[in-house]
């Protein structure tokens, strides 16, 4: 993060990932289908980083109008440093700790922020956000609010051991979640340049 432009060469133009704007376009055609205005929604940013994912919303008109906005959320305090620096004004709060554990007064921020929409993309299985800190963000939106995120491939099969194929399938059968978009996808290609498949889920909370 200290490096402004660094992520965003290596990951977006060598390695060429598509994640943002896949799990946008999903998730902009899901609210249009529900017959919602896009404009409106408040979004938690989870692993938010520099901004990348909630200014790729922002130009699809997600969260543009006086009562949309974004939160980000994100373990690192660089992260939040860097996205000042690079994205200014983009978020209206960014809360920086433990999403299990903040410390007070970020906990008081982000219960403020009252979303009606969580995003999480390329930051799922691989222990950065582990299951109890991805339910920890959707305890904060609003029932009926949308959940849009990304996940590879291999931690929602048969032999997944992140937590999270049984938390997604656990979450379905407990009408939890409804899932209203799914599509699969190549994330980005490896340093080897194998391509890495991902599945884009785009889905309601309704419940707890």
């Amino acid at each position: 993060y200290s490096i402004t432009g660094l992520y965003e060469k290596i990951v977006y133009d060598v390695l060429e990932c598509h994640s943002p704007e896949i799990v946008r376009d999903e998730l902009v055609a899901a609210i249009k289908e529900a017959g919602q205005d896009p404009a409106k929604l408040t979004v938690l940013d989870l692993g938010a980083g520099n901004g990348i994912v909630s200014e790729e919303l922002s130009l699809a008109g997600i969260g543009s109008s006086d009562e949309g906005g974004f939160i980000g959320a994100d373990l690192l305090p660089e992260a939040a440093v860097a996205a000042q620096r690079d994205r200014p004004g983009l978020y209206e709060t960014y809360v920086v700790g433990d999403i299990t554990d903040l410390p007070p007064a970020e906990q008081t921020k982000l219960d403020a922020s009252r979303p009606d929409a969580l995003i999480c993309v390329a930051a799922l299985g691989f222990g950065d956000i582990p299951p109890e800190a991805f339910m920890a963000a959707f305890e904060q939106v609003s029932k009926g609010g949308w959940v849009a995120f990304c996940i590879k491939d291999e931690f929602v099969g048969e032999e997944d051991r992140s937590g999270f194929s049984k938390l997604i399938d656990q979450m379905i059968e407990a009408g939890t979640i409804e899932i209203v978009r799914e599509k699969k996808y190549i994330h980005r290609v490896a340093m080897s340049g194998r391509p890495l498949e991902y599945i884009a889920y785009i889905a309601r909370k309704r419940g707890e």
